[in-house]
C-alpha cells in the first residue's frame, strides 16, 4: 500500500519535502537570514492552502472561516514559539542575523505528513470532501499549522522592526 501512495504521488510534492527538509536543518544552525528567506515557508504553505480551498471547498465561505481560525490559532502558537527570539541586524548588511531554531525542521515534518496525510485521503475517497467532520479536521489543521508559520513570520518581523528603529534611533 506504501508503494501505491508514493507511486501517485507527484514529482513536486517530492521535491517540496525534500526542500522542507533542507530548511529545517538550516534553521538549526545561527545564521544569516533575510525577511524575504524567513517568508518563504509561511508562503509556500498559504498558497497550498488557498490552492486546496479552492480545489475542494469553491466558493464555500464556511471552508474560509474554519481555515482562518486555524489560521489565527496556529499563529498564536508561532508568536509563543519564537518568544524568546535573537535577533541582531548586521549593519553592514541589513541582514539579520538569528539564532538556531530547533522547532522548525520537526514542525516542517509534521505539518507535511499532516497534509499529505488529509489530501492522500481525499484522493482515495473523494466523498470526504461532503463528510462535515473531515472538513473541519482538515481545514483547522491546515490553517493551524499554516498559521504557526506565519506566527513565527511575524515575530521575526516585529523583532527585526524593533532593532531597525534601534540601528537609525537619534543617541541623546
Amino acid at each position: 500500500m506504501l508503494q501505491l501512495f508514493v507511486s501517485h504521488t507527484p514529482i513536486w510534492v517530492w521535491v517540496l519535502l525534500a526542500f522542507l527538509v533542507m530548511r529545517g536543518v538550516m534553521a538549526m544552525k545561527p545564521g544569516e537570514t533575510s525577511l524575504s528567506k524567513l517568508a518563504i515557508v509561511p508562503g509556500l504553505f498559504t498558497v497550498w492552502g488557498v490552492w486546496s480551498i479552492n480545489v475542494r471547498y469553491p466558493a464555500s465561505w464556511e471552508a474560509w472561516a474554519l481555515w482562518m481560525v486555524g489560521i489565527a490559532a496556529g499563529a498564536g502558537i508561532g508568536w509563543m514559539l519564537l518568544r524568546r527570539v535573537q535577533l541582531r541586524v548586521e549593519p553592514s548588511t541589513g541582514k539579520l542575523w538569528r539564532g538556531a531554531d530547533y522547532s522548525l525542521l520537526p514542525l516542517l515534518l509534521v505539518t507535511f505528513v499532516v497534509k499529505y496525510g488529509f489530501e492522500a485521503a481525499l484522493a482515495m475517497s473523494p466523498a470526504l470532501v461532503a463528510d462535515s467532520g473531515f472538513r473541519a479536521a482538515y481545514l483547522l489543521l491546515s490553517g493551524g499549522f499554516t498559521g504557526i508559520f506565519v506566527g513565527k513570520y511575524c515575530r521575526y518581523l516585529v523583532a527585526s522592526r524593533a532593532l531597525a528603529q534601534d540601528l537609525v534611533a537619534p543617541v541623546g
